[in-house]
């Protein structure tokens, strides 16, 4: 069997970006791994997503709870480097680390990995998720886990989700010609760079099929997009396409984690409610396009504009 570089999650938000990367970059016959196949997880073999990653050339698409993954199923696939985007539920931690130690014993060669938001990932964020990304990242750091190298990417929020609301209230408007209130995770004036998922899935392609692993080894490398974006600017791209003043604005909104514990049945409300703190940091200035990382910058800058993502979820 071909040596076998894993897409877990090939079909959410940044995996199927990784897969078509990989495929056009193993294609190309110049990047040392042209041998390699590339396994794609999905949990579901029908769906319109899967149907078209099975497609691409060198990809092979096949049904896996990666939760279920262990060092034998690593080794019978012959996977040899991997990308994983786990879930933020408060058991990631749990399932999350015992898919890289998996790795370990399995003699993975690299993980590249999605953590979250920079200034986020630390042990005092009030948030409980980028703690959990904190840990494990102090996990791969420890001396047992020296043979399995890894990158870590911390992308900011994703374009999608900061905008959502935006996009919405003008497919409303264009049809009843009524406005709801706008609701935006965005403060008024904090310049925030938002990111594409698309961008961070190329980069992370990038980084699977590098010749020289002790190059991005331990590596935290910042994700943000090309530019920044303030609340205010949100509210004027809306108004430019409704063509009047927006009547009610709600900035730094975060009523959204209060329907997640709703929902959340048996976890902890209280751990699900520090959601609530998360967009603290970009209050603060602290993402701004400007932190980005130099590696990244070099191997494959992200490209997709606020505006460029607006007009993608007004076409949906």
């Amino acid at each position: 069997m071909s040596p076998t570089i894993l897409v877990v999650g090939a079909t959410g938000n940044t995996g199927r970006s990784v897969v078509q990367t990989l495929s056009k970059l193993l294609t190309s016959n110049e990047v040392l791994l042209s041998g390699h196949r590339i396994l794609a997880l999905t949990r579901s073999l029908n769906g319109e997503a899967a149907q078209k990653l099975a497609q691409l050339p060198g990809v092979e698409v096949a049904k896996q709870n990666w939760v279920e993954i262990t060092p034998d199923w690593l080794r019978q696939h012959n996977v040899v480097r991997a990308f994983i985007a786990s879930h933020n539920q408060p058991n990631q931690f749990a399932e999350e680390s015992t898919f890289h130690l998996a790795a370990l014993q399995a003699g993975v060669e690299y993980v590249v990995r999605i953590s979250t938001t920079a200034a986020n990932v630390r042990p005092d964020c009030p948030a409980y998720y980028p703690r959990t990304h904190w840990a494990i990242e102090a996990l791969l750091s420890s001396p047992e886990f020296e043979c399995l190298h890894w990158t870590s990417l911390q992308p900011n929020i994703f374009s999608p989700f900061y905008l959502a609301s935006a996009a919405e209230l003008v497919k409303n408007y264009r049809t009843t010609g009524k406005q709801t209130p706008l609701r935006l995770i965005a403060s008024e004036d904090a310049p925030v760079s938002i990111v594409d998922a698309d961008d961070v899935g190329t980069l992370a392609a990038h980084l699977l099929v590098e010749k020289d692993l002790a190059v991005h080894n331990k590596a935290r490398y910042v994700v943000n997009g090309p530019e920044d974006i303030a609340g205010r600017q949100i509210v004027k791209m809306v108004e430019d396409l409704i063509g009047t003043q927006v009547e009610d604005v709600i900035y730094k909104d975060m009523s959204f984690a209060k329907q997640l514990a709703s929902a959340a049945g048996g976890e902890s409300r209280n751990v699900i409610m520090s959601i609530e703190h998360a967009a603290e940091t970009a209050w603060d200035g602290q993402c701004t396009a400007s932190t980005t990382s130099k590696e990244v910058l070099k191997l494959a800058a992200p490209k997709g504009t606020p505006s460029q993502a607006f007009k993608a979820l007004l076409e949906l």
